[in-house]
């Protein structure tokens, strides 16, 4: 559900895919002048910066960054992540109403759960409204949302205490280059739009998607009888 931080890993199946066989399914404009976004599909830029194309998502991918995809056992993708040397960006797109607002509602909402999960919370005036940014024992999160018309966005970057200040700048140049496509179908709000993957790599996946099954599972197992390694 939108607004919560925590997800039921063992019932997710994480899986690398190469980027680069993806440059040929990469969504480019003519080169010109361009405003920082994130932008709706009607407005996307004339940038001539490559995107790839995740269905609702055309995304920039920075460069070395790798692309990790969760998927529900059986069911579709639940997420997908930018892995970079300084931690890992989430951007994800969501149903909103056409009053617009919702992320001032979802980010009251998560600052609440955050503390009540034990994490020291801060509270920012950013670039497109309020910022999160949240310290756990295990990490350092930092969360920001753009309301658009009829969806929101909202990014998370997660890493170290001494990487955050600059996975947070990552994570917003990502945003500020993020193509929302929004669709026509009516959907109910906080819905996460879905994400389709080029045909590339949805071929990497369907192929990877046994073996990270069984590592799930042997993992699972070695956690049940006290033998799994970190």
């Amino acid at each position: 559900m939108l607004g919560r931080h925590r997800r039921q890993r063992q019932e997710l199946v994480g899986t690398f895919l190469d980027v680069e066989s993806a440059r040929g399914d990469e969504i480019r404009g003519k080169d010109g002048e361009t405003a920082a976004g994130p932008y709706d599909a009607e407005d996307a830029p004339a940038d001539g910066r490559a995107r790839l194309d995740l269905g609702s998502l055309r995304l920039p991918v920075p460069e070395g960054a790798q692309l990790q995809v969760e998927v529900d056992r059986g069911g579709p993708i639940r997420a997908v992540h930018l892995v970079v040397p300084q931690g890992q960006v989430t951007v994800t797109a969501y149903a909103a109403p056409r009053s617009g607002g919702l992320w001032a509602e979802v980010a009251r909402e998560l600052a609440g759960q955050l503390r009540s999960d034990g994490a020291q919370i801060g509270l920012h005036a950013g670039e497109w409204g309020r910022e999160i940014s949240a310290v756990t024992p295990e990490v350092v999160l930092r969360f920001l949302g753009v309301d658009g018309p009829r969806w929101m966005l909202r990014g998370v970057a997660a890493g170290s205490q001494a990487q955050a200040t600059v996975l947070a700048e990552v994570l917003r140049n990502v945003v500020r280059a993020t193509v929302v496509v929004r669709g026509p179908d009516p959907l109910p709000v906080r819905s996460a739009l879905p994400v389709q993957l080029p045909d590339s790599m949805a071929e990497q996946l369907e192929q990877a998607a046994p073996q990270a099954k069984q590592g799930a599972r042997a993992k699972q197992r070695g956690r049940r009888s006290g033998t799994a390694r970190p």
